[in-house]
């Protein structure tokens, strides 16, 4: 099971990481400058990375594969890391999917 990670960063704002059981990052969210607004944030993955529809397979300029966590509002909850190859992202997505709805979310 993956665990959300909420942090705040040097700059007062909240972020959280989304990590998988092997202990890779996996998703990746904005900044928030309220710690309430990242938790709403979580609960988004949770609902929204139930349904493929809510991602956004991209590919960067230098040639890396990666993916966004849509809201239904069409704005980005998360951003995945950069990946080699298409199979790899796809991959991550996968993880997720599998990793988001059950995920505790724990503070450093």
């Amino acid at each position: 099971m993956g665990k959300f990670k909420v942090k705040q960063r040097k700059n007062g704002e909240y972020q959280f990481n989304l990590v998988a059981t092997n202990g890779q990052n996996i998703l990746s969210s904005e900044g928030y400058t309220a710690k309430a607004s990242c938790m709403n944030g979580i609960e988004s993955v949770k609902k929204h990375s139930q349904d493929e529809k809510y991602f956004d397979s991209k590919e960067s300029t230098n040639g890396k594969f990666y993916f966004n966590l849509k809201a239904s509002n069409g704005q980005i909850i998360g951003t995945s890391e950069m990946y080699e190859s298409k199979a790899s992202r796809d991959n991550g997505i996968q993880s997720v999917m599998k990793n988001a709805v059950d995920a505790e979310t724990v503070e450093e």
